[in-house]
C-alpha cells in the first residue's frame, strides 16, 4: 500500500512539473486577487470609503502582473507596489498585498542579493509606513517581519538553485569524464586485440599464399593458425562487447586474458614465425586482475611489434618478480625498427597504450633500442607486499 502511494505521489509530481508555469502563475494571480479583496472587506466599516468598482479594478490590476513574474520579476514587483500605493493613497480600506510579497519572493529567488536587498528595503518601508498610518504599530511590525521572512525564503531558494545547478554541472562533467575514460579503454582494448591477431593473420596469409603449391603442409598449418587467431580475436571482441553491455556482471563470459595465457600468446607468435622464449625469475605471486591483464597486454603489444617491424628475429620475454614488484622485459634480436612514417604512427599508438595501462597501476614502460641490438621494452609494475629472501629461485622456462 505504501509503495503504491509513493508511486502515485511521484507520478503526480512529474505531472505537476509538466504544467506550464504561465498556467500556475495565472491561477496564483486569481487566488491572490480574491484573497486581497477578502482582506479589504474585513476593514469595510464606517469611516473607510466603500469598496467600489475602482477599488475592485485596482485589486485585480495589482495581482495581474504576477502572470509575468518569472520573466520580469523586478518589473512585476514595481507595478504591484505602485498599484498598492495608489489604492492606499485613495483611502480604501487596508488590504494585505499578497502580490507584492509573492513578487518579492520571486525577485529574491531569481535575482542577485544586491537587487533583492534594494527591493526588500522598498517593500519593507512601504509596508511599515502604511501599517503605522492606517493600522497599529504592532500590526506594522508584524507585516514588516513577514516581508523579511518572505525575502529570506527567496534568498535561500536562490542559493539552493545555484547549488543544484553546480551539482548538476559537476555530475555532467563526471559523466563526460567517465565516458571519455571508457572510450579510451575501449580503444586501447580494440587496438590490442585487432593489432595482434590481424598481424598474425597477415603474416600467415602471406606465408600460405607463398607456399600454397610448393608446400601444402606448411600452407595448411598457416591456414590453421589463421583460423585459430581469427577465432580468438572473435571471442575477445565478443567478451569485450558483452562486458560493455552487462557492466561485467555476466558470469557466462570468461575474464580477460592474463599471465596464465602467456604460453598461448607465445605459441601463436611462434606459429607466425617468430621464436619466443618465456622465462620467469623469482617467486610468482598474485598481481590482481587488472594488473594481470595489463601485463598480458603489454607483452602482447610488444610481441606484435616484433612480428610486424623486427624482420627475421627471435624474442625473449622475462618476468622478474622482485621484492618490490614485477619487471617484464621483452626484447628481440631483429634488425631494429624504424619509427618513421606509418610504422612510427602505428607503433607510437601501441607504446602510448602501454604507458597508459602502466600508469593506471603505478607502473612505467621504457622502450627503445636494446643494448645488444634489436628492440627492448621494459615494464615495471609495483606490487604490494614483499617476500622472504629464501623464496628467490633461479630463472626457469614457463613451459
Amino acid at each position: 500500500m505504501l509503495r503504491a502511494v509513493i508511486t502515485w505521489s511521484r507520478g503526480r509530481a512529474q505531472q505537476l512539473r509538466r504544467i506550464d508555469t504561465r498556467v500556475v502563475d495565472a491561477a496564483l494571480a486569481v487566488m491572490l486577487a480574491v484573497a486581497s479583496f477578502g482582506s479589504a472587506t474585513q476593514f469595510s466599516v464606517p469611516g473607510w470609503p466603500p469598496l467600489d468598482v475602482l477599488a475592485f479594478l485596482l485589486i485585480c490590476f495589482g495581482n495581474l502582473p504576477l502572470l509575468w513574474r518569472s520573466s520580469a520579476p523586478v518589473a512585476v514587483l514595481v507595478v504591484a507596489c505602485v498599484i498598492w500605493s495608489v489604492y492606499l493613497a485613495i483611502g480604501y480600506p487596508p488590504m494585505a498585498s499578497w502580490a507584492s510579497l509573492v513578487a518579492l519572493y520571486t525577485v529574491a529567488a531569481r535575482c542577485s542579493v544586491k537587487v533583492s536587498a534594494v527591493c526588500l528595503a522598498a517593500v519593507g518601508l512601504l509596508v511599515l509606513i502604511s501599517g503605522l498610518l492606517l493600522l497599529s504599530a504592532a500590526t506594522a511590525a508584524a507585516q514588516t517581519l513577514a516581508v523579511l521572512v518572505v525575502w529570506a525564503f527567496g534568498v535561500d531558494r536562490r542559493r539552493l538553485s545555484v547549488l543544484s545547478a553546480w551539482l548538476r554541472r559537476e555530475q555532467e562533467d563526471k559523466a563526460q569524464r567517465a565516458i571519455t575514460e571508457e572510450r579510451v579503454r575501449i580503444a586501447r582494448e580494440l587496438h590490442d586485440i585487432v593489432a595482434h591477431h590481424m598481424s598474425v593473420v597477415s603474416v600467415q596469409a602471406g606465408l600460405a599464399r607463398y607456399v600454397f603449391t610448393s608446400d601444402p603442409a606448411t600452407a595448411r598449418a598457416a591456414l590453421d593458425t589463421i583460423a585459430t587467431s581469427s577465432f580468438e580475436a572473435q571471442e575477445e571482441m565478443r567478451r569485450l562487447l558483452a562486458v560493455l553491455r552487462t557492466n561485467g556482471d555476466d558470469p557466462a563470459y570468461a575474464p580477460a586474458p592474463g599471465l596464465a595465457r602467456l604460453n598461448e600468446l607465445a605459441d601463436r607468435v611462434r606459429a607466425a614465425g617468430v621464436p619466443v622464449e618465456l622465462i620467469v625469475r623469482g617467486a610468482p605471486r598474485p598481481v590482481g586482475p587488472g594488473a594481470d591483464q595489463c601485463v598480458y597486454r603489454v607483452v602482447q603489444e610488444s610481441l606484435t611489434n616484433v612480428l610486424k617491424h623486427a624482420g627475421p628475429a627471435s624474442a625473449v620475454v622475462v618476468l622478474d618478480y622482485t621484492a618490490t614488484g614485477l619487471t617484464v622485459n621483452i626484447s628481440d634480436d631483429g634488425a631494429g625498427r624504424s619509427l618513421a612514417g606509418k610504422s612510427r604512427n602505428a607503433e607510437a599508438h601501441g607504446l602510448l597504450g602501454m604507458r597508459e595501462r602502466a600508469r593506471l597501476y603505478g607502473g612505467t614502460v621504457i622502450a627503445g633500442p636494446g643494448a645488444q641490438g634489436g628492440f627492448e621494452v621494459v615494464f615495471t609494475l609495483p606490487l604490494p607486499g614483499g617476500r622472504p629472501d629464501g623464496e628467490q629461485r633461479e630463472g626457469t622456462d614457463l613451459e
